[in-house]
């Protein structure tokens, strides 16, 4: 079913159940032979949200390229593998220079509050749909996990006055924040994409970092091999076309819409961030354009 202005969603059904896409595929890469992640939580979650096809997924037993030639279900492991580990260590990175404020946008079933090292001192703040972060909260105390910093969740919609609801919780805007939009940006028509850019920069004291990924095509590339994925997977009982969850139009490039605005940014092709993982990006002629798909960090100078 398409976007529809003020559409909600649980974990099961439009844009949460790509978060539970999402996590089948963390608990995948996570029992790899030589794995790049570990997350032991995403398994958990994934059998609780209940989707049969991801619960034997999880469970193994079946895989995501079963009847797949084209390898689109196989690198969308890799590529959760990879972006994971990418998006953990901006976190731990920031951690290091001293960053003790996180939020996570739109987390869904993102389990870092859990599961990174995170220093004393550190609060982490979620943002998602009231409904996601419920039933996150309540599976993650029903399995004993217990957070590994201070976890605030903020249950609001990014199309809500979010910053509002952010320091309603406790968000300090003085202080250093690493923010994370993970596989967010496709999911926002461009001029909500600038509106959160806007947002965060107005948050964001100096020292401030972002992390974020970028696809030049709006994510056109990714909806065609999805659409080829649907039908496969429709025979297991999932059958919602991820394509018609994203908002095509002309939209700015990250990068520069940063840069404008005082951040620093760096951005790094998708393959060349597979190799800093010791991680080849093979692709077919028809995925080609995945290629082109960039890894942003930034840094909030010293004009807020």
């Amino acid at each position: 079913m398409a976007r529809t202005d003020g559409d909600r969603w649980d974990l099961a059904s439009s844009v949460g159940s790509t978060a539970t896409m999402v996590a089948a595929a963390r608990a995948v890469a996570s029992r790899e032979p030589d794995p790049l992640i570990q997350d032991p939580y995403a398994a958990p979650l994934v059998r609780a949200v209940g989707l049969d096809f991801f619960t034997k997924v999880v469970d193994g037993q079946i895989s995501f390229d079963d009847g797949d030639d084209s390898g689109a279900a196989r690198l969308m492991t890799d590529v959760m593998a990879v972006r994971t580990r990418f998006f953990d260590d901006f976190f731990i990175e920031a951690a290091s220079a001293g960053v003790r404020q996180a939020v996570i946008l739109a987390s869904g079933l993102d389990s870092r509050a859990y599961r990174l090292d995170w220093p004393a001192g550190s609060v982490v703040y979620e943002i998602d749909q009231p409904a996601v972060l419920e039933f996150k909260t309540t599976t993650m105390a029903a399995i004993g996990a217990a957070p590994a910093a201070q976890l605030r969740t903020v249950a609001v919609d990014l199309r809500e006055d979010w910053p509002k609801a952010l320091r309603d919780n406790g968000f300090d805007d003085t202080a250093a924040t690493a923010w994370s939009a993970e596989g967010l940006l496709v999911y926002l028509p461009p001029d909500a994409q600038d509106r959160l850019f806007d947002n965060i920069t107005a948050l964001s004291a100096p020292g401030s970092r972002l992390a974020t990924e970028y696809h030049p095509d709006a994510g056109a590339s990714i909806g065609a091999r999805t659409r080829a994925l649907r039908e496969q997977w429709a025979g297991h009982g999932f059958d919602v076309d991820v394509s018609e969850l994203f908002y095509a139009g002309e939209r700015t490039p990250p990068a520069d819409y940063l840069a404008a605005v005082g951040w620093r940014v760096e951005t790094r092709p998708r393959p060349e961030v597979f190799a800093g993982y010791g991680r080849r990006f093979d692709v077919t002629d028809d995925l080609a354009a995945l290629r082109d798909s960039l890894a942003l960090t930034a840094i909030k100078g010293d004009d807020r």
